[in-house]
C-alpha cells in the first residue's frame, strides 16, 4: 500500500513538461527504480532467504541422532 502511493504520487513528476520538469525527472527516476526493486525483493527475495536460513535452523545435525536413528541424549 505504501509503495503503491509513494508510486502514484511520482507519476505526475514523471511525465510533467513544465519549468523544472527535467530536474524533478532525474530525482524522480531512481525513486520510482527504487521502490519498483525494493517492492520485488520484499515479496520474492526476503520470504526465499528467511525460509532457507530457519530451514537450516531447524534440522537436527548428525551429533543427536545414532546409528539406528535413535536419539542418544
Amino acid at each position: 500500500m505504501t509503495v503503491s502511493a509513494a508510486f502514484i504520487g511520482l507519476l505526475p513528476i514523471m511525465w510533467s513538461t513544465g519549468t523544472g520538469a527535467d530536474l524533478m525527472k532525474r530525482i524522480a527516476a531512481p525513486m520510482v527504480g527504487g521502490l519498483v526493486t525494493s517492492f520485488a525483493m520484499e515479496l520474492m527475495v526476503y520470504p526465499a532467504i528467511y525460509f532457507l536460513w530457519r530451514r537450516k535452523e531447524v534440522t537436527p545435525g548428525p551429533a543427536t541422532v545414532g546409528a539406528y536413528g535413535v536419539d542418544q541424549s
